[in-house]
């Protein structure tokens, strides 16, 4: 698919008491390992949890709460329009609160299925990730390491080498930074040195592409 925005944000729009009362709200509830598809809902062994880290380590818990859909979803409608995609969605997966501590991180990845979701009788059915959402809780000041970046060499056939196609998004350093982003665009959160770096992700769906 040919974009010409591979991202849009917002700097410093949310506001810091928002902000706090998520980390204080997320880190009152239970947190899990996080984990990549595949690997679903049932216990893991050693071994396999020790697969799963060499992709990702963190932690998070998921939010459902409309107040926190409330404060996001204008964002997700600007970016969608002022990027020009224009995607037609019209459903958010639950809000995860992602932990990165020291030497947690993401590896290259993309929050797009190759499938639509077969779960029959729910809102989800048949639908797929269109937009991302990546919503900065934490200042940038606040710890190390932890940058998001994307990977576009898939995307441009000009960009030839690793300065070209790497971009790292400096823009939603400041807390209450949100990033929107396709789906399908290739992304990580490089290891956190210091400190810990809180976000919030959200996924949005909306039927397959024509």
């Amino acid at each position: 698919m040919n974009i010409s925005n591979y991202y849009w944000y917002f700097s410093s729009v949310l506001t810091p008491k928002f902000c706090d009362d998520v980390i204080a709200y997320a880190n009152s509830q239970e947190e899990t390992m996080a984990r990549t598809g595949g690997y679903g809902d049932r216990k893991l062994n050693k071994q396999e949890v020790k697969d799963l880290k060499r992709k990702r380590n963190s932690d998070l818990v998921w939010l459902n709460d409309t107040w926190i859909y409330k404060e996001l979803h204008p964002y997700v409608h600007e970016a969608n329009r002022q990027a020009g995609w224009n995607f037609e969605w019209d459903r958010s997966e639950s809000c995860q609160f992602t932990k990165y501590k020291h030497n947690q991180y993401y590896d290259w990845h993309c929050d797009g299925w190759d499938k639509p979701y077969d779960k029959p009788n729910t809102e989800d059915h048949g639908k797929i990730r269109k937009l991302s959402m990546t919503c900065q809780l934490t200042d940038g000041s606040e710890y190390t390491g932890g940058e998001l970046e994307f990977d576009f060499r898939n995307y441009d056939p000009h960009m030839r080498d690793e300065s070209q196609h790497l971009r790292r998004a400096k823009e939603i350093l400041p807390k209450g930074s949100i990033i929107v982003f396709p789906s399908f665009v290739w992304h990580r959160v490089k290891p956190v040195t210091s400190g810990t770096r809180y976000s919030l992700v959200v996924w949005h769906l909306g039927r397959p592409f024509k």
